[in-house]
């Protein structure tokens, strides 16, 4: 849905929230599927959930690399249907697919041979092998998961955000009724913890991927794209086209990501009850982010659709309405966070739980000082959609990249082990790398579409 700009705020507003409220219960249906692990691990014991958030945070570090084509596929799809060229919506999207199933290929044979790399990081002996052999199960669900999230870009810039909520969420109770026998042994099946979410997960992308592909493929609305007609036929022009506008998005993307990553490294060294309780603390926030995910998703497909009818004045307007819903919801979750810290924790372990005491604590404490980063966290992650939608992604990863590894990693390590600030110091270090972000790439969006 779009929304002329002479109908003010208000027609904007409702505009990202139409297609953006989906897409948001998309993202936080697809991190149930991470918090449901975390939470089913964190019963089954501390240190499957430690070697699971680390091998997660692994996972993620590079399935994110990987998600650029899919993030690439969104804009392109969305300013291709608004000027009318079903050609290219169909070229994008499956180039996109092509250079998703490439890249998870290329980077197989680092998930079956994590454990090394792991204990050269500095992770426990134990942690590491748990980790390892999760890692080494969950790589062969990179595939599926980026093919996934192609096809999720495809359809939401099309406005078929409600079928993948559906499929989302129907995602969410598989890999529950999975992670119940798997994780914990039920119906006769070995007690396999770790593994067992590994294996749960893997099987959950390829339920999702083969529901995805059935509807792109048959629905009749959908049928004049012939998304899968003669799929094998590369498109070199294409590619090019998506591999350009894609690489940079997934490695500002992993810039981000990477600093999480390093985040959980750093934490590590602290010690198992110190990671968990970072892993729980970044879990909850990252549940949360989703909401701004989804708006800016919404934002990247609307002034997508703005750029391909040639209307900067509702370009401009839908990304105003965007970014004020965005702020909204930080002030909102800030809230949530000093309201509700101390439940939201505890909910990820067993009552119990020895360990407990000391993880919950330190938990809440890290919580607090995300409340600090929530609005500019959501001001780099519209900045980023924003920019999507107009295809400026080279800049953006410039500044990701020094925001994020020149400015938050050393600051972080400076804070938590030169200060003596430990996991406190870490997160602050945090706030000061998205405080960066943001400001540097919404002056970017705006002077890009002020003329």
């Amino acid at each position: 849905m779009t929304a002329p700009a002479n109908l003010g705020f208000r027609a904007n507003a409702r505009a990202v929230l139409v297609l953006g409220l989906p897409l948001i219960g998309s993202h936080m249906a697809q991190f149930a599927l991470h918090v449901t692990d975390t939470i089913m691990l964190g019963w089954y014991g501390v240190t499957d959930l430690a070697a699971g958030a680390l091998g997660a945070t692994v996972f993620f570090t590079f399935f994110t690399l990987g998600a650029g084509y899919a993030n690439a596929v969104m804009p392109m799809v969305a300013t291709s249907a608004a000027s009318g060229d079903d050609t290219d919506v169909r070229r994008a999207t499956r180039m996109g697919m092509w250079l998703s199933i490439g890249y998870a290929l290329m980077v197989l044979p680092i998930f079956l041979f994590s454990r090394p790399l792991l204990l050269g990081a500095g992770q426990e002996t134990e942690i590491a092998t748990l980790g390892g052999a999760y890692l080494a199960l969950v790589g062969f669900g990179v595939a599926p998961a980026l093919l996934v999230m192609v096809l999720k870009s495809y359809l939401a810039a099309l406005g078929r955000t409600q079928v993948v909520l559906f499929v989302t969420v129907s995602a969410v109770f598989v890999n529950i009724a999975l992670n119940w026998v798997l994780i914990f042994g039920n119906l006769g099946f070995p007690a396999l913890g770790v593994k067992g979410a590994a294996i749960a997960s893997v099987v959950v992308q390829l339920f999702t991927l083969g529901i995805m592909l059935a509807y792109a493929a048959w629905v009749p609305a959908l049928r004049r794209y012939t998304l899968l007609a003669r799929f094998w036929r590369p498109d070199w022009q294409a590619m090019r086209q998506v591999n350009a506008l894609g690489l940079p998005i997934g490695l500002a993307m992993l810039a981000e990501t990477g600093l999480f990553a390093a985040s959980a490294v750093m934490m590590g060294w602290l010690g198992a009850q110190a990671l968990a309780a970072h892993s729980i603390a970044l879990e909850i926030t990252a549940m949360f982010f989703m909401i701004h995910m989804g708006l800016s998703n919404a934002a990247t497909v609307l002034v997508g659709r703005a750029r391909g009818r040639g209307d900067n004045e509702g370009l401009r307007a839908a990304a105003r309405a965007a970014l004020l819903l965005s702020m909204a919801v930080a002030f909102a979750t800030m809230a949530v966070y000093f309201l509700a810290g101390e439940l939201m924790v505890g909910a990820f372990l067993n009552p119990n739980d020895p360990e407990r005491a000391v993880i919950v604590p330190l938990g809440v404490t890290l919580l607090m000082v995300a409340a600090l980063f929530q609005l500019a966290d959501g001001g780099q992650a519209m900045a980023m959609g924003l920019l999507r939608g107009i295809q400026d992604t080279k800049m953006p990863l410039i500044i990701a990249a020094v925001s994020y590894w020149l400015i938050g990693i050393p600051l972080s390590y400076a804070l938590a082990f030169l200060a003596g600030l430990e996991g406190v110091g870490l997160w602050f270090g945090m706030v000061a790398a998205l405080s960066v972000a943001a400001l540097a790439l919404l002056v970017r969006f705006w002077r890009a579409v002020r003329v």
